[in-house]
């Protein structure tokens, strides 16, 4: 019986690699395999981060002589020259490899040193999967063509099973994730504030933890715009939610917004459309192999926030276009991106590798 050892962040750990793993738990390939989640990175301090790693490293070790492949899900370079000592143990021992790539933006790999460790994790892996098309482009691209990119196969981001419940529904405009420059909570703020006065019964929560790093508080940067912008009154700041508070949140939005620079395929999206939330998105990651403006969503430039402000006031305006909106990411949540047929995909992954 062929097993898996699936390498990836902790459970406990917020993001969207953690989100994705948690989804393939629930699936058959999952006790076919015989699957062991190792767990080898954990928010935190850095001496936590540091023995975290030993540990899940010489757990990996000790269990790798039983299993015959190895499963990797990587982000970006510091995760990669992480993740690099289990392929190298892998790779001694002869096992077969999966890199799974899930990647904030596609800037880094035009950097000359980290497109050559890309290239030999890639190179050496018997499978990558990726998240969506444009990915696979963009690795072209940026790698340069090679025997290793037919090794490449697509595998969505599933779509969480929640439960929805229209009842709940607000005039609620949701931004679920990090509070990060790169994620554009600024932008969504500015871009509220422009129509804040025409809609005065709508509000915008912000549903995240603040990055944390010397000198930078995203918090109280937020707070300071809303403040300068006048919309302070309109905007709620709930902290990372989770659980019943989490899907409270979801329930009770009518519309998501992601105004991010960078995304692999986003969860935020995917969590939205489980709900029943139409999204306002920027075209990055895997967003314009899937949505079309006005049918799956409505998108907008980065950074630009005045068609930001417009698109959230057509979606405001008109229930009829959320609906749609909704009715046309309601067969993604049933097809493409429905958990059951995700984990039918890795499972032929696995039969195939």
């Amino acid at each position: 019986m062929t097993k898996v050892l699936v390498v990836a962040t902790s459970r406990k750990t917020r993001g969207g690699i953690t989100s994705v793993v948690k989804a393939h738990e629930t699936g058959e390939q999952w006790t076919k395999y015989q699957c062991v989640w190792i767990q080898t990175h954990r928010d935190g301090a850095t001496w936590r981060k540091i023995l975290y790693f030993i540990f899940s490293l010489i757990q990996y070790i000790f269990l790798l002589p039983f299993y015959d492949i190895v499963h990797i899900h990587i982000a970006t370079t510091a995760s990669a020259k992480r993740k690099k000592w289990f392929y190298k143990f892998a790779k001694m021992v002869g096992k077969k490899i999966i890199f799974h790539f899930h990647p904030s933006n596609e800037k880094f790999l035009y950097e000359v040193n980290v497109a050559n460790l890309y290239r030999e994790l890639f190179g050496g892996a018997d499978k990558v999967l990726v998240l969506s098309n444009q990915w696979k482009r963009w690795l072209s691209d940026a790698l340069g063509e090679g025997v290793w990119m037919d090794k490449i196969d697509v595998l969505y981001n599933p779509c969480p099973i929640v439960n929805r419940d229209y009842c709940k529904k607000q005039k609620q405009i949701l931004y679920a994730g990090t509070l990060l420059k790169r994620k554009g909570y600024d932008v969504l703020l500015k871009a509220f504030a422009k129509i804040a006065v025409k809609h005065p019964d709508w509000n915008v929560a912000f549903a995240g933890n603040p990055y944390l790093k010397e000198g930078i508080n995203e918090l109280e940067d937020g707070k300071r715009i809303a403040r300068e912008c006048g919309i302070e009154c309109q905007v709620d700041w709930l902290g990372w939610v989770s659980g019943e508070e989490k899907e409270k949140v979801f329930n009770e939005s009518s519309i998501y917004c992601l105004a991010s620079d960078g995304e692999g395929f986003p969860m935020g999206v995917l969590d939205a459309w489980a709900y029943g939330i139409p999204c306002v998105v920027t075209p990055v990651g895997g967003i314009p192999d899937i949505v079309r403006d006005g049918v799956e969503g409505l998108i907008f430039p980065v950074g630009d926030v005045d068609a930001l402000a417009i698109a959230l006031d057509r979606l405001i305006e008109s229930k009829e276009l959320r609906e749609s909106i909704v009715s046309a990411t309601d067969e993604y949540v049933k097809k493409t991106f429905n958990v059951d047929i995700i984990n039918h995909q890795l499972d032929e992954i696995y039969e195939k590798v």
